[in-house]
């Protein structure tokens, strides 16, 4: 009996407690990860505003038309621009300049018509409370200059337009990968069905 008794506490394995073992935290891990994800996202989802969504989408149909209108006025007119940043100055400065090439213009690069103020807007992608409003007066060249202290690494929707509202030229600008931006209204146009 007692050959019999030593022989069988050889043949069981010792037992350790669950915690011990490293399969049960494994199994933990996975609904563990997904219930922190899931928190964390919850978050984030309460803490921030929606800002993408717009009231009136009739009234936003209808500013689209009217901005291919403008498009069209700058087509017709000539008119390009470029606009480059420089952040150690902490100065955005900019070029209007009659695009070469269109009917009834020569074949020079010179500045519009203009002496008066003009609106540059700089549209954050994402998040309207960071957008940048801004007026410039260009010289009698197009030249302009503006202070701005810090732009945002993000993507931009930059959008010049006169007082009147009768022309406007837009242009999306990945800063700082792209250090300067060109704002051609041809290139924006839509291809023709």
């Amino acid at each position: 009996m007692k050959n019999q008794t030593h022989s069988m506490t050889r043949l069981s394995p010792v037992s350790t407690p669950w915690y011990a073992q490293r399969w049960p935290w494994f199994l933990i891990l996975g609904p563990l990860v997904v219930v922190v994800a899931a928190s964390y996202t919850g978050w984030l989802a309460f803490s921030r505003q929606d800002a993408l969504v717009e009231d009136d989408y009739y009234k936003e149909g209808n500013a689209i038309n009217q901005d291919l209108r403008r498009d069209e006025e700058a087509i017709r007119r000539g008119i390009a621009g470029s606009l480059r940043y420089d952040a150690m100055q902490g100065t955005l400065s900019g070029k209007l300049q009659n695009i070469a090439g269109q009917a009834g213009q020569s074949d020079q690069r010179t500045a519009p018509a203009t002496d008066q103020r003009l609106r540059l807007r700089l549209i954050h992608s994402t998040l309207p409370e960071k957008d940048i409003d801004l007026f410039v007066l260009p010289d009698a060249q197009g030249n302009f200059s503006v202070r701005l202290p810090l732009l945002e690494m993000a993507r931009w929707q930059i959008l010049i337009e006169n007082a009147q509202d009768d022309w406007r030229l837009h242009a999306t600008w990945n800063w700082p990968r792209q250090r300067s931006v060109e704002l051609n209204p041809l290139a924006m146009k839509p291809a023709d069905d």
